[in-house]
């Protein structure tokens, strides 16, 4: 398929209506691209299913759901970018064991918002998870009763939330015929188990078996049971898991056991053995098997032997404190040191006041929202504003994604990710949570430190999902408002000559975000290579770029934001074959906003004469009420622009919407005509760069 039919398909005219204002070609981009930025929880996504209540008892629940997991769930590996459950899909509420299967074992993302209590049949039932879900309690209401949910081999990114699970007990612990879990995962990956009350299990509470890995669990209340947590069931050593702020008491054994577990994080947990309770523990924090364990700042009570280490696996241990324990207390071995900030970033709170934060903290919430982001105030005065990524290790991260998952959730002011030169192979999102980013790469020139990636519309995703589609093809992707990046190069370098079997579209750089500053970047690519958009249709979406440079050949400057690329060059680049056709811009303004602006700027490149459009209006999904724009002014022009430099796109006349020129020079320029517009100097003065940018003056911070 060449460029320009792969474009033409893509921009076709259909029926098809909008989905809250994103065009159809971003929709098919799958659910790592667009989340709740594009209102896909209001009530108009919600299916009118017999177990739907109002919106108003879901309230609660879903202002937790744009929530991304913190510690290794966060980590980008196994083709999954960190862990953010079903946030791309529908909502719905459910009351009954039916409804909460049926959603539940879907193979659709979900946001799954439990209202009532759902008793399970027969008692012991663990309903089998599907990937791409989050199950979150409705306040304090949601609760599973005699049963609770298995994650089976290669399901991932599932976040089991403010929950209460309970009461399988059926009067013996750990037989055969009553083997009932809270939460069991066999060979899953990319789970968050957050702020839920598990207790009175037949079994366990929680079983990560069989290399389950990037796994967190934090702020959960693990009690009344005879085992807590128990991780392995593998010879292997290749599991990766944090457990933090978690009150674990009453419990007999596994709190956690931790089995042949590559790096195991446990940190400001709360493990208690109250006096004159029915259970007593017989061991604490257990590092097993080849474990590699780093142990911090957590508060055992009245524990019997807190510490325990085989001869074979390695646990580090600081800042803990022990009060009334007795027994082993263990730490040493012969594993490598590893650092968690390597991998992620955290704050540690201080060990002393472990016992009285999770006291009040843990467990189902109100408002989980408020209560997970939250941390103690001294805690979030000591966040760092400059985390550093380097890819020998010599950072604090050792990739991008890892610094920008550990920026928290809705920081009030900037977090600069210092990148070192090298090369970062991996998909960089900067969620519509984290704002005031910037990336930086600190090397003496924008080409020392480059983010890189190969996707492209049609792409087989990883886990077997599907294709990416054109957005989701995006090599770093910004929802996040106040984003600014500079001294660097995003590219995406997919290799359209030996994938002729797919689409061309191959996206460097995606914003949907306002307020978007490049600074001294380079964005290159071929098809598609910068789309600035925004998170709906009616939202505004402002991008300054300057000091730049934008390299592509079709289309390759595209989108609704209100853009502006300014001193800067915009270099047009020949196709796989060889030859020397393309559109520099694609603009799919809304009516009554302004579109794409390049002013002050110079356009060439090694193609041949009269072989490139200025643009072509790209009516989104063939949408009529769209008024495209691209005004290039004050700008050289090489010879590479056709005398005839604006044309038609699926069906749509660029003379009916907006396309203009002033003041450009150089060999591609041209005189008026009806061919050729030219603004005059009253309309120019209408569509300056403070114009475009509004009550916005773009600053380095």
């Amino acid at each position: 398929m060449s460029a320009s039919r792969s474009k033409s398909s893509r921009h076709r005219r259909r029926k098809t209506a909008l989905v809250a204002g994103v065009p159809l070609a971003l929709v098919s981009a799958g659910a790592m691209a667009y989340g709740a930025a594009l209102g896909v929880f209001g009530a108009d996504a919600q299916p009118k299913a017999s177990a739907a209540t109002s919106a108003d008892s879901t309230a609660s629940a879903l202002a937790g759901v744009t929530d991304v997991a913190n510690g290794f769930a966060s980590v980008n590996a196994l083709g999954q970018n960190g862990t953010y459950g079903g946030r791309d899909g529908q909502t719905v509420t459910v009351k009954t064991l039916a409804d909460l299967e049926k959603y539940a074992t879907a193979g659709e993302p979900y946001v799954i918002v439990v209202a009532a209590t759902i008793n399970m049949n027969p008692v012991g039932k663990e309903i089998k998870v599907a990937s791409d879900k989050t199950i979150i309690g409705s306040g304090t209401s949601g609760q599973i009763v005699g049963g609770g949910f298995f994650l089976g081999t290669g399901v991932h990114n599932v976040i089991i939330r403010n929950l209460t699970i309970r009461d399988a007990y059926q009067g013996v612990w750990n037989d055969k015929e009553h083997d009932f879990d809270a939460i069991q995962m066999d060979g899953a990956h990319h789970v968050w188990i957050d702020h839920n009350d598990l207790r009175h299990m037949a079994d366990g509470l929680i079983d990560s078996r069989k290399d389950t890995t990037y796994l967190t669990v934090s702020w959960n209340r693990l009690s009344q049971d005879n085992k807590a947590f128990g991780i392995g069931w593998t010879e292997n050593t290749t599991a990766d898991i944090t457990i933090h702020h978690n009150w674990i008491r009453e419990t007999e054994q596994r709190n956690p056991s931790t089995d042949n577990v590559a790096h195991a994080h446990l940190y400001n947990n709360f493990l208690e053995d109250e006096a004159g309770t029915t259970i007593k523990s017989s061991y604490g924090n257990y590092s097993r098997g080849k474990t590699n364990m780093v142990l911090e700042n957590s508060y055992f009570q009245g524990m019997t032997n807190p510490v325990v280490r085989d001869a074979t696996a390695t646990l580090v241990q600081r800042g803990n404190i022990f009060s009334g324990t007795t027994g082993k207390n263990e730490s040493g071995g012969s594993g490598a040191a590893w650092d968690p900030k390597t991998y992620y970033g955290y704050t540690l709170d201080k060990t002393a006041d472990v016992p009285t934060l999770l006291k009040s903290g843990v467990g189902p919430r109100s408002s989980v929202a408020k209560a997970s982001t939250a941390t103690t105030t001294s805690a979030a005065a000591t966040a760092a504003t400059t985390l550093t990524v380097a890819a020998d290790g010599s950072g604090q991260y050792r990739t991008v994604q890892a610094a920008v998952n550990a920026v928290p959730a809705n920081n009030a002011s900037r977090v600069v990710i210092s990148v070192k030169p090298g090369t970062y192979r991996e998909l960089v999102k900067v969620p519509s949570n984290k704002p005031h980013v910037t990336i930086q790469g600190s090397g003496g020139s924008r080409k020392d430190t480059t983010i890189v990636y190969n996707n492209a519309s049609g792409t087989p995703k990883p886990d077997g999902s599907g294709t990416y589609g054109t957005g989701g093809s995006a090599t770093v992707a910004v929802d996040a408002d106040d984003f600014q990046a500079r001294n660097l190069t995003i590219s995406n370098d997919f290799d359209e000559a030996a994938h002729q079997d797919i689409a061309n579209q191959a996206v460097a750089l995606r914003t949907s975000a306002d307020k978007v500053f490049l600074d001294s970047v380079i964005v290159s690519g071929d098809q598609d290579t910068l789309l600035v958009d925004t998170a709906s249709k009616d939202k505004l979406g402002r991008v300054y770029i300057t000091n730049s440079y934008v390299v592509g050949n079709t289309d390759f400057i595209f989108g609704r934001a209100t853009a502006v690329i300014d001193k800067s060059v915009i270099t047009l680049k020949k196709r796989w074959n060889g030859t020397s056709a393309g559109y520099v811009t694609a603009p799919s303004t809304a009516a009554n906003r302004k579109g794409i602006l390049i002013a002050n700027s110079t356009v060439n490149g090694d193609v041949s004469d009269r072989s490139f459009y200025l643009g072509r209006p790209w009516h989104a999904g063939g949408d009529a009420t769209l008024d495209p724009q691209t005004t290039i002014r004050n700008t050289s022009l090489s010879a590479a622009i056709r005398t005839t430099p604006w044309t038609d796109m699926s069906g749509f006349s660029w003379k009916d919407d907006r396309f203009a020129e002033y003041k450009n020079t150089g060999a591609g320029s041209g005189a008026a005509s009806t061919d050729r517009p030219q603004l005059t100097d009253a309309q120019a003065t209408g569509q300056e760069v403070a114009d475009w940018l509004g009550d916005w003056t773009p600053s380095a911070s």
